[in-house]
Parts: structure tokens; C-alpha cells; sequence
């Protein structure tokens, strides 16, 4: 047996006796002919409810199959990053049908200002189209802006949504301020209603729905395992950073950040001051980190159970980060070859992870070991 052979042989089996062995991942085609998917959620009966940043929402079979575009969406500013964006099915969905959606919401006098919305809805029995709809949330104020809607959604074990909010590029300095909703993190009721713990309710001059600020532009959000909001935002050039937003705090942006302005320049104090939470970890370069689930199956082998998975759009690939105590322990890149921008990351009610993939002919792809 060669040098080479036998290196790899060894090398399996120490895998093997540590209980890390992983295949390399494939990714397997579910739907394809996507418009530029944003966001997927899952169905009964293995279907799923997708997402296309033009306009449209649609549901996908189990075996791919592409619904038509679900009608009783409300108007959307689409254009830039704005358009049709997150999806999320309740907690009680097999009970009341309910879905939640945000998306750029036009000015309501045809003007060029618009702002994120949190809407909720009934799929209808034949999920043909949307009912009851119901915007329960309206991102003040309004802004002449394509760019930074942030737009992701999570529902909290108590029912709760907290909702991440772009600071719309122009207008990074209002990220400080509590008297608008650019560069935030809120938290509402289903009903659109401020739960009576939130921790700026009480506070003058601050709007109530915020639960932190100092953000720049979130495109990932997750519960984590342990019990808390997990959140990734686009740095600027390099800053991309993964934070735990805690109710009434700041993290800074643009006070403090790893990034620095397009074209180079000191932006802000630096990279750490006093009473602004620093990242739990931060990428420089940037990655344009998009979509964001932590894998609590075992449908991946032990290794993988636990770890936090992060789309990237500038580089078309997978991370995979390590947690342990709260803290980033490792890194891996995943996907290397896929050619494509991820866009979302979710893992299914069957365990699996579920990608989506950002183009004219976007797909959503089943991640197999």
C-alpha cells in the first residue's frame, strides 16, 4: 500500500474512532425555475411555501412541481433588494393556517419612500391564495431607498415575532437613534401588538416595538438552542457579524464596526467602545452572509448536530460554524463548487437542510451527506 493510501486510511479511522466522520455534502434539486427566491417554509405533506423577490409566493410540491403565484398579496415597492422577502408558517399552522410574511412596502401616496412590513395571512384550504391578510407592523419612516430592508423573520417560543430591520443604507446614523425603526430589531404579537416586556415600552421618546438597535442591514435570524435570538448583518467592506440581540441593547453600527466605507475609509470610533455590544463573530472580508439555522437533527451525523449554518452570497458557498459555550469554535466552508448565491437556509421538519439559491433560475436544493 502506497505512502498516500496509507495516510488516508489512517486518517479515516482516526475520524471514525473520534466520531467525526461526515461525508462531503451534495446538494439534490428540489424545484428549480425560481425567480430570485428569497425565503422558504415548509408545509404539510412535505410541500413548501417559497418566496420571489419580484412579487410572487408560491407553493412547491413534495416532488417540485411549481404552484401558480399566490394571489392577495399586498402592494410591494419592488426593486433594488426590495420586493417579496421572508416567509414563516406559526407555530399553530396545522390549527389556523396562519402564515407571516415581510416585504418593502410602498408610500401609500405613490411616492418613491418605502419601508419594511410585517403582514400576516391565511393560506386558503386549497392554497391557491392568501386570506385575512393583515399588515401588523410598518417600518417609520419611510425612505427613497432600494437597499437594506433587512427583512428576516422569528417566531419565539411564546408566540412573539421579532423582526430584523435594515438602517436603508442613506440613513445609517438614525441606526443610533430610538424615535425610528431604521437599523433595528422589534418585537411584536401576531396581532401587532407591543408585548408589555419590552424593554423600551416605558422609555420617553423611544419607539416600543424596538428590542435593540445599532444594527446595519440583518438577512439572518434564527432561535437558537439556547433560547435565544440569534441574528447575522451585512458589514459594510468586511464587518459581517453574527450577534445575540439582547432586549435594549446596542451593537453599534456605525458607531463602532470591523468594516470600513466602499472604497476604503475609517468609518465611525473603531471597532469596540463602551455600552456597544461587540459581535459574537465577524468576517473580514465580508461573506454578504444571507439565511441562517442551526441543525438540531441527527440526519447529518453527530459532528454536524448543533452547528450553525450561514449562507454566503459573495462567495456561493455554505458555512458551517461550531458553537460551543455560546462562542464560534471552528469554521468550514461547504459547497465550494455550487456557482451559486445562497440565499436562504432552513432546516425542514424531516431534518434536513433546505437551500435557496439567488437568481433568474434559482433553486431550492436539499443538502444530502
Amino acid at each position: 500500500m502506497g505512502s498516500v493510501a496509507l495516510q488516508a486510511l489512517a486518517a479515516s479511522v482516526f475520524i471514525a474512532i473520534c466520531g467525526m466522520a461526515v461525508a462531503a455534502p451534495t446538494v439534490v434539486t428540489v424545484a428549480d425555475g425560481l425567480v430570485h427566491p428569497w425565503a422558504v417554509a415548509f408545509l404539510p405533506e412535505g410541500r413548501f411555501l417559497v418566496t420571489e423577490r419580484p412579487g410572487r409566493m408560491r407553493v412547491v410540491q413534495a416532488d417540485g412541481r411549481l404552484g401558480a403565484p399566490l394571489s392577495g398579496l399586498p402592494p410591494l415597492a419592488v426593486g433594488g433588494q426590495g420586493g417579496l422577502l421572508d416567509v414563516v408558517t406559526d407555530a399553530d399552522f396545522a390549527r389556523n393556517r396562519r402564515i407571516y410574511f415581510c416585504y418593502s412596502e410602498p408610500d401609500a401616496d405613490g411616492g418613491p419612500a418605502n419601508g419594511t412590513a410585517l403582514a400576516s395571512a391565511t393560506l386558503a384550504p386549497d392554497a391557491a391564495r392568501l386570506e385575512n391578510l393583515r399588515v401588523i407592523f410598518s417600518q417609520r419612516p419611510k425612505v427613497a431607498s432600494t437597499l437594506h430592508f433587512g427583512c428576516r423573520i422569528v417566531q419565539a417560543p411564546d408566540g412573539a415575532l421579532f423582526l430584523t430591520l435594515g438602517e436603508r443604507f442613506h440613513r445609517k446614523d438614525d441606526a443610533q437613534a430610538l424615535d425610528n425603526h431604521l437599523g433595528k430589531v422589534v418585537r411584536v404579537r401576531p396581532d401587532g401588538s407591543v408585548p408589555p416586556d419590552n424593554p423600551l415600552r416605558q422609555r420617553a421618546g423611544a419607539l416600543p416595538e424596538i428590542w435593540s438597535w445599532g444594527h446595519r442591514n440583518p438577512q439572518g435570524a434564527t432561535w437558537g438552542p439556547d433560547g435565544r435570538l440569534w441574528i447575522h448583518e451585512h458589514g459594510p467592506q468586511g464587518g459581517d457579524e453574527i450577534n445575540r440581540p439582547e432586549p435594549g441593547r446596542n451593537y453599534g453600527w456605525p458607531v463602532v464596526t470591523f468594516g470600513e466605507n466602499y472604497g476604503g475609509g475609517k468609518i465611525g470610533e473603531g471597532t469596540a467602545k463602551p455600552g456597544m455590544e461587540p459581535p459574537l463573530h465577524y468576517w473580514v472580508p465580508s461573506i454578504a452572509p444571507s439565511g441562517m439555522a442551526f441543525l438540531t437533527s441527527g440526519r447529518y451525523g453527530a459532528a454536524w448536530k448543533g452547528s450553525l449554518f450561514i449562507g454566503s452570497l459573495k462567495f456561493a458557498r455554505l458555512h458551517r460554524l461550531e458553537i460551543a459555550d455560546g462562542q464560534v469554535r471552528r469554521e468550514e466552508h461547504l459547497l465550494e463548487g455550487l456557482g451559486e448565491r445562497v440565499r436562504d437556509v432552513r432546516q425542514g421538519p424531516d431534518g434536513w437542510l433546505y437551500l435557496l439559491t439567488d437568481s433568474p433560475k434559482g433553486r431550492l436544493l436539499r443538502l444530502r451527506p
